[in-house]
């Protein structure tokens, strides 16, 4: 529990241990909260995207005539951050109510990682990339392969390594399904992240940049394989943005 402190559990309605019924609630929303400046590494930009907590605001009592709301956080204690635009709302379960979102949780010492949580805590996360100030950055989350169960897909390094990796959370471990080399989707400095997850009508495809943000590339997971294809020049039809549009 060391990295995971509980800032406040929930604001009115819950009764008896709270982490049993955290785990029977879902999720309305998830936000940052807190800037902090113990990290600085300002991959978003100067004073951007560096939080010390995150808030869930939950559905009590799903399925019940009058929604009951309450607010969990989570901070981080001073030796972590999230480094992160948005948490991304996931269903662990198949149940159709989100339960957990997916962060970009960092730690000052050994750069980032990816995370799933959940109200009651820490679900899943990869390794930290093992050096300060290396960054991972989320494309999106999805049924990719078509299998039933939802991908992670994020670019680790995505101004050095730009690596694609495509992620599963099983049980609680976040295992490895496909990787490919040279893809990126975020610039240093830049306050958002660019691509994510598209589906003109043939199955999902990955849509992020080249390494050398030069063309729009779209991305499909097959047979465990990322099959990839260049659509375009990156400032073409405004790009990525056109792409996601399914516009080219």
């Amino acid at each position: 529990m060391r990295a995971w402190l509980a800032l406040a559990t929930v604001l009115a309605g819950l009764c008896g241990p709270v982490q049993a019924q955290l785990a029977q609630v879902s999720i309305l929303e998830a936000r940052y909260a807190e800037p902090v400046t113990r990290y600085g590494h300002d991959v978003l930009g100067p004073g951007r995207g560096e939080w010390g907590t995150l808030e869930f605001v939950l559905d009590l009592c799903p399925g019940c005539a009058a929604m009951r709301r309450g607010v969990v956080s989570l901070r981080l204690p001073q030796d972590r951050i999230y480094e992160d635009t948005a948490p991304r709302l996931i269903d662990t379960t198949g149940n159709g109510l989100a339960d957990a979102v997916v962060v970009v949780e960092a730690d000052l010492a050994q750069g980032a990682r990816l995370v799933v949580v959940g109200p009651e805590g820490l679900i899943a996360a990869t390794p930290f990339i093992g050096t300060p100030r290396r960054w991972l950055a989320v494309l999106g989350v999805a049924d990719l392969d078509g299998d039933g169960r939802a991908e992670i897909a994020y670019v680790d390094r995505p101004h050095l390594d730009r690596v694609l990796r495509v992620v599963r959370l099983e049980g609680r471990a976040l295992v490895p399904v496909a990787e490919a080399s040279g893809f990126s989707n975020h610039r240093y400095g830049e306050a958002q992240i660019s691509g994510g997850i598209r589906d003109c009508g043939e199955g999902p495809q990955m849509v992020l940049a080249d390494a050398d943000w030069l063309r729009v590339m779209a991305v499909r997971l097959r047979d465990g394989v990322l099959e990839a294809e260049a659509l375009g020049e990156i400032g073409r039809r405004r790009g990525i943005a056109a792409a996601l549009d399914c516009r080219f």
